[in-house]
């Protein structure tokens, strides 16, 4: 199962959604409670202007709830393939 989890809204989501043909489940972080349990609010830099926000990561968890991998600040573009090398072990 894929989670996406974003402190973006609903319509944000929806949106997303219908313009990228996302075929899983996105949640709304819009206090950020999950992302700074995770670890992943933070300072980042864009352009030269630093501000708080998602450091984009992903998580594998195994059916057990233990946590398989954690990539912080991983590329969108690299993300699935280290994903899958874990499950895939």
């Amino acid at each position: 199962m894929v989670l996406g989890i974003s402190p973006d809204g609903e319509e944000s989501h929806r949106k997303f959604k219908a313009k990228y043909n996302i075929p899983f489940v996105l949640l709304c972080d819009e206090d950020h409670a999950v992302a700074e349990a995770y670890g992943v609010w933070g300072e980042k830099k864009f352009i030269g202007i630093t501000a708080m926000g998602i450091l984009r990561s992903h998580f594998v968890v195994d059916e057990r709830g233990v946590l398989m991998d954690v990539q912080v600040n991983v590329k969108p573009e690299d993300s699935v393939a280290k994903a899958l090398e874990v499950i895939e072990k």
